[in-house]
């Protein structure tokens, strides 16, 4: 047997397990829209900082502090991550100034 062959996924034979299945699907389809809404507000504010825009930055980071906790508070992300991301963000906000 070919190593390159992909491995067949086996179907689930339990009903449970099927739904288990099911639901995974939705569930991986929901976490990768708020990762990816997690890195455009992150990469928003980043554009603006790098624009010099400060009013604009800092508009975008009140509405990003929301996501980026609501996102840590469904467990998509831990919160010393949540929390690292915002720290740098305002540290390039506090450095517009300077």
């Amino acid at each position: 047997m070919a190593t390159a062959t992909k491995a067949k996924k086996k179907t689930v034979r339990l009903a449970s397990g099927r739904k288990r299945a099911r639901q995974d699907v939705l569930l991986n389809a929901a976490n990768t829209a708020l990762r990816s809404r997690f890195r455009t507000v992150i990469k928003n504010v980043q554009k603006a900082v790098a624009g010099g825009d400060k009013a604009k930055a800092t508009e975008l980071f009140k509405s990003a502090q929301g996501v980026i906790d609501s996102i840590a508070d469904k467990g998509i992300f831990h919160k010393n991550k949540a929390a690292r991301h915002k720290s740098r963000l305002v540290a390039k906000l506090k450095g517009m100034t300077a």
